[in-house]
Order: structure tokens, then sequence, then C-alpha cells
């Protein structure tokens, strides 16, 4: 079932709509049509009790205001590039910066600080709703009129899917995902370092001290950044390890395991108070961990709770960060006549308690 309601207006009067996906299988998903916003996502613990599980804001206000992207889409190019710069077929472009010298997550103002076109779909095994977007030729620097969907649906066995399409009349570089904060014991409930992650991932791309890639690819092994066998976040964040000293715990791309464009295995996390589980599939070759190191409670979320430090934790499916300067690494430059086509899936579970 979708209903949709009235969420607001934009400080330059732009209608915004909220659609509630709710599916058979308790699972319910709540999204704007401002920046394609996953606002809430109510999900059932072992006793059947539904708690929300990403961090956001009651209001449209909050959301134009906001600096951590919540629940945002993000694009065109998610994560950094170095020095707001890109080589493309022999020109260089200058995009906007926003992150000291480099460009972060779009821009300025990206994709999720914008209102996209949305209808809603469903049938007998899933409901949803599909949102479009059109960047024009020039916008925060890049090439290219580009052409974004994003199909966001939830199924009656309780996956919440996330389908992205793209197409440009340009070469340029494209790199989608979606920035929730899950906490799966429930928005506001204190932080997330004692849920159990699992990465299938055995490299990841180290960082500079600009939080950038050095372009190697390195081996979790030995390393904090080992999830390949299931560790609480918190486990080793506090670990004397550069890597984690230049990000303030884990802001980090790992190497995915997987073969080919199929949908692959990613990550598996279970907050143990309540049994709720996510696994996380995707065709992309790369995720981001961010273990919310920059959430400082500054600005009040939902109900009025406080996020700090630790307070959610982001599992950001993509392609490499700063892949356009970095040629050993995946590419992601759309050409016209191609459309690129990516999948993520969250799938949700609890096993119940026994008595």
């Amino acid at each position: 079932m979708t209903s949709s309601c009235a969420f607001g207006r934009t400080s330059d009067g732009q209608t915004v709509t909220r659609f509630t996906l709710q599916g058979s299988g308790g699972l319910r998903v709540e999204v704007l049509d401002y920046g394609a916003i996953v606002h809430g996502l109510f999900v059932p613990d072992r006793h059947g009790r539904l708690a929300d599980v990403v961090l956001g804001y009651d209001d449209l206000a909050g959301y134009e205001q906001d600096r951590f992207y919540f629940g945002a889409a993000i694009g065109r190019y998610a994560n950094r590039i170095r020095g707001g710069t890109f080589v493309l077929d022999g020109t260089q472009y200058h995009l906007s910066v926003n992150d000291g010298p480099h460009h972060l997550h779009g821009g300025r103002r990206g994709f999720g600080k914008v209102v996209w076109r949305a209808r809603t779909f469903g049938d007998a095994e899933r409901t949803g709703v599909v949102l479009e977007h059109a960047s024009a030729d020039g916008e925060e620097g890049y090439p290219g009129n580009l052409d974004v969907q994003i199909r966001y649906a939830v199924s009656v066995s309780n996956v919440f899917s996330v389908d992205y399409r793209a197409t440009s009349d340009r070469a340029t570089p494209v790199n989608l995902t979606q920035h929730s904060y899950f906490n799966l014991a429930g928005e506001g409930s204190g932080d997330v370092l004692r849920q159990e992650l699992t990465i299938y991932a055995s490299a990841f791309t180290p960082l500079d001290s600009s939080l950038l890639p050095t372009g190697a690819l390195a081996s979790v092994d030995g390393t904090p950044l080992d999830f390949r066998r299931a560790q609480p976040i918190g486990a080793r964040i506090g670990a004397r390890h550069q890597q984690l000293r230049l990000a303030g715990g884990y802001d980090h791309n790992f190497v995915l395991d997987r073969a080919g464009a199929a949908l692959s295995p990613a990550a598996r996390v279970v907050d143990p108070g309540s049994a709720r589980t996510m696994e996380v599939s995707t065709t992309e070759p790369g995720m981001q961990l961010y273990s919310g190191n920059f959430l400082d409670g500054s600005q009040p979320g939902k109900q009025g709770h406080r996020y700090d430090c630790h307070a959610g934790f982001c599992l950001e499916t993509q392609h490499f960060p700063d892949s356009p300067n970095q040629p050993s690494f995946p590419s992601t430059i759309l050409r016209p006549g191609d459309e690129l086509r990516s999948r993520t899936e969250f799938r949700f579970s609890a096993v119940p308690k026994a008595e």
C-alpha cells in the first residue's frame, strides 16, 4: 500500500510530499520528494514492535538546514573528488568545493536539496515510488544534462530496494548512493557501537590526511577495518591505528568481495537488544562505512532527539571516492548512449526470542 500527504513547503515555496510505503510483512518506509530523502524506516523487532531506525527531522526546515545528509539521495558524485577538479577527454573541469578545497557529495546543493518529480506504483509483491530529477549541464560544474531516476520499493518479504538509472548527453562522472544513518535499536536510542557488523570485503581504499584515497588498495587483514567476521562497531573504533585517527573513526570505502555486476552481499548488521537484522546487497563495487564521527548534537532531530557522535552509521553502496582522478579505480564515467543501472537491497528481519 502507498499513501501520500503534504510535508511542507520549501523556503522558495515548492510543495513537498511525503510518501508512505507499507509492506504486508510489517516494514514501512517514508520517503520525501525533497532530496529523495528516506524520512522514516519502521522495522519490527523480535516481538513485532516497530521502531524508526533512521535518523532525521520532524519537519522540512530541519532537512533544508541539515549538514549531515540525513536520508538523502547523493549525486552527481557520492563521496569526495580531490580539489574539485578532474580531467575528462582532455578537458579539465572545476566543480564547486564544499569540503575545504574538495568536492563532497555533489557540491553545495547536490541532489539532496532539490524537489524530485514523483509517482507511485505497486503490485501484489511490492509497493513503491519513482523519483526523477534533471540535472542541467554545468550544474555544480559537471558537464552534460543528466537525467536520474531512483525507484524505492518495499516488498512483502521486508526488503527495501533502491534502483538507480541515469543517462547523459555528454560524458560525465556519476556515482549515486543513499545516505541514511541507521540505528537498529531505534533512532535517538543512543550510540550504535554495540551493534554487530559484518562487511564482505577483504580490502579497502586507504585515506590520506584529507580523507581522500591514496589510490592504493590495502588488505583489511590484521587491521581494525577487518569486519569479515561480525564485530561490534565500537569494538576497535578507538584503536591506535593511523586510518582511524585520520577519520576520527570509520569513514572508509571497502572494496567488496564480489564477482561481475550481479547483486552480491555487502554487509550484515545485528542489534543484539532488539534482534533487528539488516542485510545489504548491491551491484556496486564498493561501500562506505561511516560511523557518524562528526555528529555533534547541534541540531535537534526527530522528537527533539540529539544525535551525538556515533548515533548512527551509514553503509553507502557506491563506486570508489575520487575515481575521476584515479585511473586504477573502476570507471564512473557515463557516456551518451549508455545507461547507468545500479541496485541496492536492504533486507530486514528479527529472530524471535526463545521462550
